[in-house]
């Protein structure tokens, strides 16, 4: 009986030493390096999400390129939404800085 306790306070304690570096090192990782998101909608087709609102994409994000500047042209990025704080769009770029982008065909609401 004693030593079934010996090994279950070994095993508890090895598993919070795991714990508690696993733990900084993941949240470290997708804060910093990359991370995993689900694309949903039809705003990304055919690219990403060809079957609609029945299936969803997963996609990498790199922090690392955004972080240095090191966006290009077709590249896709992951940005807050401008009407809705709490949600994440994800856009193709088309222009970078100094760029000069004309609207065809399509009318902007003011």
């Amino acid at each position: 009986m004693a030593q079934s306790k010996g090994w279950v306070r070994r095993y508890f304690k090895a598993f919070c030493k795991g714990f508690f570096v696993a733990v900084p090192v993941a949240v470290t990782f997708l804060d910093r390096v990359a991370c995993v998101a689900r694309v949903e909608g039809a705003s990304m087709q055919p690219s990403l999400n060809p079957g609609g609102s029945q299936s969803s994409d997963v996609v990498l994000l790199n922090h690392w390129k955004v972080r240095n500047f090191e966006v290009q042209r077709g590249d896709i990025v992951s940005l807050v939404s401008p009407k809705n704080p709490e949600q994440k769009i994800i856009k193709r770029v088309i222009a970078l800085e100094g760029d000069i982008v004309n609207n065809v065909g399509k009318r902007e609401r003011i």
